[in-house]
């Protein structure tokens, strides 16, 4: 607008002609249109953050791969339900991943049983020289030490939340990465015997639990095996479940902690993944950190109001898939393709 009046201005003090004027409006049209042009083209600015695109983590999928676990019965080694489920997930992962391999080995528990078994590892990428590592134990309790029920406190659990939950998460995110690979190569592994270890009350010197986890820290089934991170999921079935900071897992792996807690908060999962810090527990991931030299987290289910620091089904009968819960599932499962996709 002001450049339109001093033209004008301009022209009436000259006192030119009609001839004259129309030119020169015409010229101030074309000068208008092309600065609007100019504004118009001008390029916008990309967002400098770009959103992690993933797939979605299906709850019914992997709800159904922890019943396909129980249907097998208590998975003991030396049973043949534990076979039969050693044979389940090894035709999963190998139906998924690029390549599957078994780890096949003999050990003895805290009362000199012999047992069978099987570390089942499957991968995505194995080329790929930066890694991630996922595990969880796919064996179950022999004993319901912890059963209220005096009558049951010898009999085997189903191990729906102790140990199938987990195992269902990673051969659900096994699917996804299949119809999806990650920018980083990934490895799943299920490790057998954590769960055989002293019964309840009973102190004997050793490191009694987690043997599968033992053998493979000590005898990668790759020599010279390096991962950038792993993360272990035990107890992640739970309704209402909370993950606390385990001890452990901040003493090897704060990174790592900080990092999966920072995408649940994002993503909304707080009264899930709680910040705050927990008591150190025995579990896989130890072994993982002080053998395998790789940091690893632990997300387990710990609860301070049961009296043993865990749900009330830990070691009962009541470990079944009645107590379940999809959305938990959901949750932790959702959180992990979060962190995998968001590697580079």
């Amino acid at each position: 607008m002001e450049i339109l009046i001093n033209v004008v201005t301009f022209l009436l003090f000259l006192q030119a002609d009609m001839k004259k004027l129309l030119i020169l409006f015409f010229m101030l049209f074309l000068f208008i249109i092309s600065c609007n042009d100019s504004k118009q083209n001008k390029p916008v600015a990309k967002e400098e953050q770009v959103a992690i695109v993933f797939p979605n983590f299906d709850a019914d999928s992997a709800f159904n791969f922890v019943k396909a676990q129980t249907d097998c019965g208590p998975r003991v080694p030396n049973t043949d339900a534990h076979k039969q489920c050693a044979q389940l997930l090894q035709n999963k992962l190998e139906q998924y991943c690029d390549k599957v391999l078994v780890q096949s080995f003999v050990t003895h528990t805290f009362d000199g049983t012999k047992i069978n078994c099987k570390n089942i590892i499957g991968s995505f990428s194995p080329e790929e020289p930066k890694r991630i590592l996922l595990a969880s134990h796919w064996d179950s309790r022999p004993f319901a030490d912890n059963d209220p029920n005096p009558a049951n406190k010898d009999k085997p659990i189903d191990g729906a939340n102790d140990g199938a939950s987990g195992v269902g998460i990673l051969l659900e995110i096994a699917r996804q990465l299949k119809e999806k690979n990650p920018q980083a190569g990934v490895d799943i592994i299920f490790f057998d015997a954590e769960d055989w270890g002293t019964r309840s009350g009973q102190n004997e010197s050793g490191d009694w639990w987690c043997l599968g986890a033992q053998h493979w820290a000590k005898n990668p089934h790759i020599a010279n095996y390096e991962a950038t991170f792993g993360i272990l999921l035990d107890m992640v079935g739970a309704t209402n479940a909370t993950f606390k900071q385990e001890y452990y897992s901040t003493y090897f792996a704060s990174p790592i902690v900080r990092k999966v807690w920072g995408k649940a908060y994002q993503l909304g999962y707080k009264d899930y993944f709680v910040n705050t810090a927990s008591n150190p527990i025995t579990d896989d991931h130890v072994y993982v950190n002080r053998l395998a030299k790789i940091p690893m987290i632990d997300i387990i289910h710990q609860d301070n109001t049961t009296g043993t620091g865990f749900p009330s089904t830990w070691h009962t009968l009541q470990d079944n898939i009645s107590n379940i819960d999809r959305h938990t599932l959901y949750v932790v499962g959702t959180t992990l393709l979060t962190v995998i996709y968001g590697e580079e």
